[in-house]
């Protein structure tokens, strides 16, 4: 038989630690720069607390995705899991947003970066910005393990440094009360509403499994190990923030953790917490890029209209067209200047999304009792799984905690999608 001709696949090349430091450098990104002092404002000095709500429900849909991901292990994900569920114009529809906030997302990281950046050379945020992805993007062309190589130095970059603030801030635990919280448990629970979007990127793990050896094994303990990975670096920040500043402080900063080193260590170290930014930014950005191109290639793989995007470079198998297709998507946004508004109706598509991952566990459960599942969420009544109506539930929780212009936002989003998957003909 003449191999010559064989179609090209995506090369199987990230084993358990790259999967791993994956999760953690998307879930850990610039999130607990800006999140902790309006969460402290909400929550006191049980902030801490709060993570660790948000983590428990970031597990809950984890889960879903763990027990999917061992019958689909494919890069589509979240598409697949929803066309095997429901339909082709639904799959697309989850998609089309997931691809349309990815992008978005890497812009406002990007741009994040570039704003860290400024402070110390002084430079146009737009160029720089744009710097940091075309950079990130070239890395991304080499392929998932050269990618991986350079996201292990990175996140490991990032974590000493979220460490290095935890030493330096030792000798002021016990000085506060941790559990005074001012507002009381809605309080607490206000602030895990605002805490989870540190979490969400987490789902992004599983758009990798293509290019992950035994992915049905590997890819949920990964997942899972990085949200409970990720969760005890937030817990002791954010007790560390607030053992150094106290919450009365720490809800008024505007940089938080700049300030508690500020305190701690004096003004001239806090350019430390700088540089940790910007590692922390490019991990983002490099890993987010990654995980939104694969998207792409996953609807190629099953919409004959996106079938140049399964393009694959012949000497490290990158789908260099999605990659370079979603650096376009992404450099557009940048180009926009100010995304906050639109960065935040992404929120509202995430958590669409999550309910409707939640939602097809639950019913593939039932439709396909008999599939052959590596990994199977616990807490069962029977076949039917506890924490998937959890995460179905919690996912509700947060979308009806959004401003209701996100949330129309949202809305016009999805009927913009809904007119794409007509046009395309899908079913």
């Amino acid at each position: 038989m003449n191999h010559r001709h064989k179609k090209l696949t995506l090369r199987k090349d990230l084993g358990l630690l790259e999967a791993v430091c994956a999760g953690v450098g998307i879930i850990v990104g610039a999130g607990i720069y800006v999140l902790l002092g309006p969460a402290a404002g909400l929550a006191g000095n049980a902030v801490w607390i709060s993570f660790i709500i948000s983590a428990l429900l970031a597990l809950l849909t984890g889960l879903s995705y763990a027990e999917l991901n061992s019958l689909y292990p494919k890069d589509g994900s979240e598409y697949l899991y929803i066309e095997n569920t429901f339909n082709k114009k639904l799959a697309f529809l989850i998609g089309y947003t997931i691809l349309l906030g990815g992008s978005i997302s890497v812009a406002t990281v990007s741009l994040g970066f570039a704003g860290y950046l400024s402070s110390l050379i002084n430079y146009n945020i737009i160029l720089l910005a744009l710097g940091i992805l075309f950079l990130m993007g070239v890395i991304n062309l080499f392929g998932a393990k050269d990618s991986s190589y350079f996201n292990i130095i990175l996140t490991s970059l990032q974590i000493l440094g979220l460490i290095f603030i935890i030493i330096v801030s030792l000798k002021h635990f016990g000085s506060v009360n941790y559990f005074k919280a001012p507002n009381g448990i809605s309080g607490v629970f206000g602030a895990s509403s605002l805490i989870f979007f540190a979490y969400i990127g987490f789902e992004s793990l599983v758009k990798l499994s293509e290019e992950t050896k035994n992915s049905k094994k590997i890819i949920p303990i990964a997942l899972i190990s990085s949200i409970i990975i990720a969760t005890i670096l937030y817990i002791l920040v954010s007790l560390s923030a607030v053992s150094v500043l106290g919450y009365e402080v720490l809800s008024q900063s505007k940089a938080p953790l700049s300030d508690l080193i500020s305190k701690a260590l004096g003004s001239e170290y806090a350019i430390y917490i700088t540089i940790i930014a910007l590692i922390t930014t490019a991990t983002t950005v490099l890993l987010q890029l990654l995980a939104t191109s694969r998207i792409l290639y996953g609807l190629g793989n099953d919409i004959n209209l996106f079938k140049i995007f399964t393009k694959l470079s012949k000497k490290n198998r990158s789908p260099y067209i999605a990659v370079i297709t979603t650096l376009i998507l992404a450099s557009f946004f940048i180009l926009i200047g100010n995304i906050e508004i639109v960065a935040s109706i992404t929120n509202f598509t995430i958590y669409i999304t999550f309910f409707f991952v939640n939602l097809s566990l639950i019913i593939l459960r039932y439709t396909k009792p008999n599939a052959k599942r590596k990994f199977k969420v616990p807490f069962n009544i029977k076949n039917f799984p506890i924490t998937a109506l959890l995460g179905l539930l919690s996912s509700v929780f947060f979308m009806l905690n959004l401003e209701l212009k996100i949330i129309l936002g949202g809305i016009v989003l999805i009927l913009i999608g809904l007119f794409l998957a007509n046009i395309i003909k899908l079913k």
